[in-house]
């Protein structure tokens, strides 16, 4: 029987905060427990945001936190072309189409549905499902994007992949058993878009598979997107791991930490003299 493979994977958006912590800590000691390997993955598809320096940064936190993974690590800022194909795979299977809505046409549907007698229905994260370029823009003004340069998203038909995949998706999920997936809550979700050729759904999937992460150990936020990646695996033909999803790190007000919050980072833990065992015991572990 081959070893389990963990694995933490951050974006290096913003500073690592105890959340992150949490998670790497996790993953390393399921590894060392299990007799397994822990790597780290750098999800940096948004090559804008995710900075050389903010990479460094958080290697930095991670070696300070005693953390340990195997080299090279894979960036996915490296591996372009590895997304391209799965997409390819998919475009091949007539699941994906552009979708051109921009952000100020979907907010004033939206709007104009909230104050009907029929909200529109939302995702597990709250957002307003995509309601399709044909139920906002008339077949002219779908033709003129198309003609245009202009940018779009490549969508995934969701109707159509869950024909293709069957309905009978689940996960199996540590401590709970067989969980029933359900990815047309997410509607038509984004796969890549003309300018970044790839999204975290299609990623994610890929780089489990290639890497082959045999355990993924994520937070409670992700629990509900599970369905997604177990539908693209299927279509994808590829291997489905364990999960399990850790509760989150709250604030005062039991809110999750956030980067875009601006949360107290890492750093600014260690620059107040916080020592590692510490974080340890501040996160319960």
């Amino acid at each position: 029987m081959n070893s389990p493979v963990y694995r933490f994977a951050p974006s290096p958006n913003g500073h690592l905060h105890l959340g992150h912590a949490y998670s790497a800590i996790l993953n390393d000691e399921a590894a060392k427990q299990n007799g397994g390997r822990f790597l780290l993955r750098i999800e940096d598809i948004d090559t804008i945001r995710c900075t050389p320096q903010l990479q460094e940064d958080m290697l930095e936190d991670l070696k300070w936190l005693g953390l340990h993974w195997e080299t090279p690590v894979r960036k996915q800022s490296e591996h372009f072309s590895e997304y391209t194909k799965a997409l390819a795979q998919l475009e091949a299977m007539g699941l994906v189409y552009k979708a051109y809505l921009t952000r100020a046409q979907i907010k004033r549907f939206f709007a104009e549905q909230d104050a009907s007698d029929t909200p529109w229905p939302r995702d597990p994260d709250g957002a307003p499902l995509y309601p399709g370029d044909d139920n906002v823009l008339s077949v002219q003004e779908q033709q003129a994007f198309q003609n245009s340069a202009a940018p779009y998203a490549l969508r995934l038909n969701m109707a159509k992949a869950i024909e293709l995949a069957g309905s009978a998706l689940s996960w199996n999920e540590a401590h709970q058993g067989k969980i029933q997936a359900d990815p047309a809550a997410w509607g038509d979700v984004v796969l890549a878009r003309k300018d970044t050729p790839t999204s975290y759904h299609l990623s994610v999937v890929v780089d489990d598979s290639l890497q082959g992460i045999t355990h993924v150990l994520r937070g409670k936020d992700l629990y509900h997107a599970t369905s997604v990646h177990r539908l693209l695996q299927t279509l994808l033909d590829l291997p489905e791991p364990h999960y399990e999803h850790h509760d989150l790190i709250l604030d005062e007000t039991g809110r999750k930490l956030a980067k875009s919050a601006k949360d107290t980072s890492l750093r600014e833990l260690r620059a107040s003299g916080a020592t590692p065992l510490q974080i340890r015991e501040e996160l319960g572990l």
